[in-house]
């Protein structure tokens, strides 16, 4: 591919990728632009080892591979490597590439926090970590078998409370709820969601790991009762008529933040230039990933059986924001968020909420300073360097300020522990194994 493009091309891309709502970040130029700074700094090595989970939201690592965006800045050796499971990723981060594992991944977003607290190591060793950029907002969901369907769930999970509780009466046991990872996202939308309804998630029900592309099989054998999960497992789920989706996490959170690129810190402070190649190639290939116009090749990309594994017809439909519940209710204009409002952008404010919901859940022990911590693991700063390499502007701030829920629960990251004051339900004991 030539290095530059000449004035003519330059505009056609500007304009149509301007029009296709790609640069709400800062200022439109298109993805190639920032060739001159790949040829102009040259990076201490040519390759990293990343790791991914086969879920929609790891298209930017994709397609940083896919499209050359990694080799367009001086990193053509980058290794994209599927792990099986949250667990496999942190085992083999635990590693680093020296040792056998990988550098960094695709990764959900407390989990750097907690490997760099050592809440879920082995021997809770800590692993320094860094958050580097976020990958997407948005397009998770909470879904439910099929044998509920008359109990009509959605964002209100009040209708499962009543049947956990005749369950309770009956002496049929509990019901069983998967997530991804104990010390991650999909485990803290469901338990908001059902702390939310009454529930206690550590007292009502049973909470058990299953990897995401596991998801689907299990609840076809009855394994669980309802999951979370990211993409495109929950569509799935649907278009095999297994269940049905009772709420998406926007549903939960308007444009929460979701997976993170994590990387070892010793591996960034080794390799400064080429952490922030590798971050500036994951921004455009963010870029490239949320043109509409893009949609049904990277649908088509991400099929592959080295990448997800899934059909077309499984992950075209909520990347593109058509979100069909598989119950009747259908809407629109909801789609997974790759660089338009912020998305890319690691704000310190948001991580303050996962340190928040990790100390709410007993993970994380008491005392922790949260600003201390944050400022550690998030590397905002890297990435505003690396938008102005590539010549997208950067928030000057790293709070967006107060977020609010879907039940009217308000989150002020100045003040975490007055949020957990005002949760009913809640464990803070610090003392669980993560």
């Amino acid at each position: 591919m030539t290095q530059f493009l000449d004035n003519s091309r330059r505009d056609f891309l500007k304009k149509s990728l301007f029009a296709a709502g790609s640069f709400s970040v800062g200022t439109a130029l298109p993805p190639f632009a920032g060739s001159a700074f790949a040829a102009g700094e040259k990076t201490e090595t040519t390759g990293c080892k990343l790791g991914f989970i086969a879920l929609t939201d790891c298209a930017p690592l994709v397609i940083a591979k896919e499209k050359g965006f990694f080799a367009k800045h001086g990193m053509p050796d980058v290794q994209v490597i599927k792990q099986a499971s949250w667990g496999t990723t942190r085992d083999n981060l635990e590693l680093g590439s020296g040792g056998g594992g990988i550098d960094g991944a695709h990764i959900l977003s407390p989990m750097p926090y907690a490997m760099t607290l050592g809440l879920n190591t082995k021997g809770n060793r800590p692993v320094p970590m860094y958050v580097m950029a976020r990958l997407n907002l948005n397009a998770q969901a909470i879904s439910v078998a099929e044998k509920y369907r008359e109990l009509k769930v959605g964002v209100d999970a009040k209708p499962l409370k009543a049947q956990i509780d005749l369950m309770k009466r009956k002496g049929a046991g509990s019901m069983k709820f998967a997530m991804t990872f104990p010390t991650g996202t999909h485990n803290y939308w469901i338990r908001y969601w059902l702390a939310a309804a009454g529930i206690d998630p550590d007292k009502d029900v049973s909470t058990i790991v299953v990897p995401p592309p596991q998801m689907v099989a299990n609840m076809r054998v009855g394994n669980m009762d309802a999951f979370c999960v990211g993409e495109p497992w929950n569509q799935q789920l649907i278009n095999q008529r297994i269940g049905y989706t009772a709420c998406t996490t926007q549903d939960i959170w308007k444009d929460h933040p979701e997976k993170c690129l994590g990387m070892r810190k010793d591996w960034v402070d080794a390799n400064p230039k080429s952490a922030r190649a590798l971050v500036r190639a994951v921004m455009e290939a963010q870029i490239w990933c949320d043109s509409p116009a893009n949609k049904a090749e990277l649908a088509q990309i991400l099929s592959g059986r080295n990448w997800i594994g899934a059909a077309v017809g499984d992950l075209l439909p909520r990347l593109k924001g058509d979100v069909d519940y598989g119950d009747g209710r259908k809407h629109g204009g909801d789609p997974m968020v790759f660089w338009a409002k912020n998305a890319s952008y690691p704000w310190k404010s948001h991580d303050k909420w996962f340190l928040a919901e990790s100390r709410r859940w007993g993970f994380l022990p008491n005392g922790v300073d949260y600003d201390k911590v944050v400022n550690q693991v998030n590397r905002s700063d890297i990435w505003r360097e690396c938008a102005g390499m590539i010549g997208q502007a950067a928030p000057t701030t790293d709070s967006q300020g107060e977020e609010k829920f879907f039940d009217g629960m308000v989150f002020n990251p100045g003040d975490p522990e007055a949020y957990l004051s005002k949760l009913a339900i809640k464990n803070l004991s610090g003392a669980k194994k993560a």
